[in-house]
């Protein structure tokens, strides 16, 4: 199934099961279109408050089906369009704060960034190997990260912690 605005957002499971949930295991998803199709494609294998844990945006949810798919979860087209729509809806996003790229943990950078798990790794390799990140510019010096994934996100960045670049000592005269 393709939906408009795909992006790649890995790995969204893992952060949805580890995610504090937001309503009781037993409850109610609010009332409107394509809540009888969530509840039936979600519960065959999640509690609902695990399903809905973590909001996010139409193409975050739209991967998270994509996801479930690739899994074995087995629905028409038309179920999906409703249960994207509904999840967009009623558990949107929330305004989340500014990735530290310094301080990020390989699931931050995969989920807030749209990573792959490989690139996650090659930024937490290229920061223990070379130190903090000091701007945008060092961030796209990582070998084997998507650039454009990078510019696209470059709003969400911080480079906290941060040292200044150190100056080389001039030559002695003496």
């Amino acid at each position: 199934m393709k939906f408009p605005g795909d992006t790649v957002f890995p790995f969204l499971l893992l952060a949805a099961v580890s995610a504090p949930a937001v309503l009781p295991a037993r409850a109610q998803l609010p009332a409107g279109p394509g809540r009888a199709e969530t509840e039936k494609l979600c519960q065959a294998c999640h509690e609902m408050a695990k399903s809905v844990s973590l909001r996010q945006d139409r193409n975050g949810w739209g991967n998270t089906l994509k996801k479930m798919m690739v899994l074995g979860m087995k629905a028409p087209d038309e179920d999906l369009h409703l249960v994207l729509a509904y999840l967009s809806k009623n558990f949107p996003a929330e305004e989340l704060p500014p990735v530290d790229v310094n301080k990020a943990r390989a699931i931050q950078l995969e989920s807030r960034m749209s990573l792959r798990r490989s690139e996650a790794a090659a930024i937490l390799r290229y920061r223990k190997e070379h130190g903090n990140f000091r701007s945008l510019e060092d961030l796209l010096k990582v070998p084997g990260i998507d650039a454009a994934k990078i510019e696209a996100k470059k709003h969400i960045l911080v480079f906290a912690g941060a040292e200044p670049r150190r100056q080389e000592a001039a030559p002695s005269r003496e």
